[in-house]
């Protein structure tokens, strides 16, 4: 049998919050590597903001925190931020697109953990 190191309510969350924090670092990467990055920097610094909450919702769902919850309130509504500014350069960038995806997801998830 595998040993699961997280409690199991948290799987799904912790790994969409991963998947999230994964797209929104390399979406700032990419974003940097745009043309016009002034145009950028609000979504750069919501993908670094957005990463930062997801590996610290991942922390708090690890180790069982009673606060966990919480962390995952504020995870998708900074996920949701992200996302709404990823949309707004969508249809030119297809690694906002990846990354507003992502982040939808992932608030979903975050919303939806027990």
């Amino acid at each position: 049998m595998a040993t699961v190191l997280a409690p199991q309510q948290y799987q799904d969350c912790i790994a969409a919050c991963q998947d999230c924090a994964v797209s929104c670092d390399a979406c700032a990467e990419a974003c940097l590597g745009e043309q016009d990055v002034s145009m950028m920097v609000n979504c750069i610094r919501l993908d670094r903001d957005c990463a930062r909450i997801c590996y610290t919702a991942i922390s708090f769902m690890a180790s069982g925190s009673s606060f966990a919850r919480q962390v995952c309130e504020l995870c998708a509504q900074i996920c949701n931020a992200c996302a709404d500014e990823c949309e707004k350069h969508a249809n030119h960038m297809d690694h906002c697109r990846q990354c507003a995806e992502a982040c939808r997801r992932c608030a979903q998830a975050c919303r939806n953990m027990q």
